[in-house]
């Protein structure tokens, strides 16, 4: 049974920007947990910066700016964690997708301060490298993988694999998938899990109603073709995380419409490695129609989860919940 231990907003009078979406979440060794997102006047405007804020000693401080051009929009931060304890965060730059660049910036003191922002894999045309909404996940090997997508020419998903601690990336090939219609299935950013060495597992988003799948046997650099799953998706984020025992915890709006409701929010555990899925966790209850409760981050230390996602736009939830 979950047991929700904390349940807050990152912020809540002291709102940084009026609008903000697309968090991200990475709890540290001491105890500290970073959050980021992006906020301005709305998606998409040209005001619209990434923001930091840390949680220590039960409070989350000032959120604080990181921007690469303060003329640009910015978007979909992703936090990590590298192997000597720097704190990585990578983020899309640009007026559109189509022309979004990845940019990473490094601290050294657990979020405390940031460097200067960098671009990822400089002069790549590709509207985006590293990763695009979920986190990276570090696999048996000791390579980096992070779950990526592109949008300028139909939604493909990907793999970029770092072997050097980010600092280098390598392109992996699109997963493929049945057509539709003479196109591929629409797919975007992935959420990765390795079930045993070398068998790496995603699921995507989609605009068909349900979230698809794809496997790799060989340590994410190929993959199969995508395939439907049970699970509902309404063309919107989802993200999972495994546990210790192997148990998978999806945290997801399961809503069977393209462009539905984003709203409720709900955990979802898998004892079989993803093929059925049961509810666990209500995390937020649709009221209204116009509820947005969208693009949730799931990091689990042990049996703990650590959650953060979009609240109706304005302000970014946090959650806390041992299993």
């Amino acid at each position: 049974m979950a047991i929700e231990e904390i349940k807050e907003f990152v912020f809540d009078e002291n709102a940084p920007t009026p609008s903000c979406h697309a968090s991200t979440v990475l709890p540290l060794p001491d105890g500290t947990v970073l959050a980021a997102w992006f906020g301005g006047t709305a998606e998409g405007k040209d005001d619209v910066d990434i923001w930091t804020s840390r949680r220590s000693g039960g409070k989350w401080s000032e959120p604080v700016r990181v921007s690469a051009d303060r003329n640009v929009p910015h978007w979909n931060p992703v936090l990590f964690r590298l192997a000597d304890g720097t704190v990585i965060l990578f983020f899309k730059v640009g007026k559109k997708v189509r022309v979004w660049k990845t940019y990473a910036v490094k601290s050294a003191d657990n979020g405390l301060t940031w460097g200067e922002p960098y671009e990822l894999v400089p002069g790549d045309e590709t509207d985006g490298r590293g990763p695009v909404k979920n986190k990276p996940i570090r696999i048996s090997n000791g390579t980096i993988l992070a779950p990526a997508s592109t949008e300028d020419n139909g939604w493909l998903p990907f793999v970029d694999i770092s072997e050097d601690e980010c600092e280098t990336w390598q392109k992996q090939p699109d997963f493929p998938s049945k057509k539709r219609k003479g196109q591929p299935v629409p797919m975007i950013q992935p959420t990765l899990w390795e079930s045993e060495p070398g068998r790496i597992h995603a699921l995507v988003r989609t605009s068909v109603r349900h979230a698809y799948r794809s496997d790799s046997d060989d340590y994410g650099r190929t993959w199969c073709r995508a395939y439907p799953t049970v699970i509902k998706n309404n063309n919107s984020g989802l993200d999972v995380t495994k546990l210790p025992d192997g148990t998978l915890v999806l945290v997801s709006n399961p809503v069977a419409k393209n462009w539905g409701d984003r709203a409720p929010l709900t955990l979802m555990k898998s004892k079989d490695n993803g093929v059925t899925w049961e509810e666990l966790f209500v995390l937020e209850k649709r009221v209204n129609h116009d509820d947005e409760y969208s693009y949730p981050a799931i990091v689990s230390v042990g049996t703990k989860l650590y959650i953060t996602y979009t609240w109706q736009r304005k302000k970014v939830a946090y959650q806390e919940i041992q299993l």
